[in-house]
């Protein structure tokens, strides 16, 4: 098949335009820059911006299936710049989908749209969305999740994946963030709770994602539902963080501060870069005091029924594929 990728070079994208490439399937990544790894797969790229409807037409142009990756994640930053590429970028991606005759949609989504600040244990697709958010990626990724689930019919055809904490080799995200603040001594336990976490290789997630596009088709089982992807392998979260630390090498993290303490902090933080207009990202937020502070695991029972999905790499085989990254310099 002709596949549209958005985001094609980014951390997931890029194992998703990867995989496709390996078994045959032309790839169109769509996305801000230039990348010389997607060109050297033979993708052919289109460079331009989600919330231009006309760049995303011309990029989807002769695909039979759109793969929605690309979206601005973050923990803190203004609502608008969020709502402009989550949401409206979403809904050009379907009006694109539309107006071309696509009939497969496969979202990247993210279980953030189900988080209240409470634990979750166990979890399935029966959560519901909360009733507040506490940043505005969970927020605007819950409505266009919304928006892409909706727009399922007879003439289109969309999944949600949910695919949690996503880490491994060459991650632009979570790893380096974990790495750069051990490095600095700048990690600290939030409370003394042990919550246990679900995390997704990264290669894991993008073969989901196959999954979902070889079985998406009108009146399938998975046709207009959202589903939770992980290695579904619940870890303690710090003993998850401390492995991350020590495949770079890094001393792991001892030192702890009570929750109560973190979420005053995120909601002094949040006062101060707001009322002060203080660049770049709060060392701490109310959303990450909570996230770090509860657990959350998730059920895929119902990801392995109707995609067929089965975690392929396990968390201690992905931890030893990213030491070997890191020993090779990568």
């Amino acid at each position: 098949m002709r596949a549209l990728v958005t985001g094609g070079g980014g951390f997931l994208g890029s194992a998703l335009v990867r995989q496709l490439r390996a078994r045959g399937d032309e790839v169109v990544s769509f996305s801000r820059g230039d990348y010389p790894e997607l060109a050297a797969l033979g993708v052919e790229q289109r460079r331009g911006d989600l919330s231009d409807l006309n760049a995303v037409v011309e990029a989807a142009k002769g695909c039979d299936i759109v793969f929605h990756v690309a979206a601005k994640a973050g923990i803190w930053g203004d609502f608008q710049e969020y709502y402009l590429a989550n949401v409206v970028g979403t809904e050009n991606v379907i009006a694109a989908c539309r107006i071309l005759g696509i009939r497969r949609l496969v979202y990247t989504g993210s279980p953030s749209v189900v988080f209240d600040g409470s634990d979750v244990e166990g979890g399935d697709e029966s959560l519901s969305y909360p009733a507040h958010f506490h940043a505005p990626y969970p927020h605007t990724k819950a409505l266009a999740e919304k928006a892409v689930l909706a727009a399922n019919s007879r003439t289109l055809s969309t999944v949600s994946l949910r695919p949690h904490l996503i880490w491994g080799p060459n991650d632009n995200h979570l790893v380096p963030r974990i790495v750069a603040k051990g490095r600095a001594g700048a990690l600290r336990r939030i409370g003394s709770r042990t919550c246990l976490v679900d995390t997704v290789y990264v290669e894991n997630a993008a073969e989901a994602h196959l999954n979902a596009a070889d079985r998406l088709a009108v009146d399938a089982p998975l046709a207009g539902k959202a589903y939770f992807i992980s290695n579904s392998e619940p870890i303690p979260l710090w003993d998850m963080v401390n492995a991350i630390l020590d495949a770079a090498g890094v001393p792991p993290v001892t030192r702890t501060i009570p929750a109560g303490v973190a979420y005053a902090a995120g909601i002094a933080c949040e006062l101060a870069w707001k009322t002060l207009r203080l660049p770049g990202e709060p060392p701490m937020t109310r959303f990450v005091a909570k996230e770090l502070a509860t657990s959350h695991w998730f059920d895929i029972s119902a990801a392995r029924r109707d995609l067929g999905y089965t975690p392929r790499i396990s968390t201690q085989e992905g931890l030893q594929l990213l030491r070997a990254s890191f020993e090779a310099g990568a």
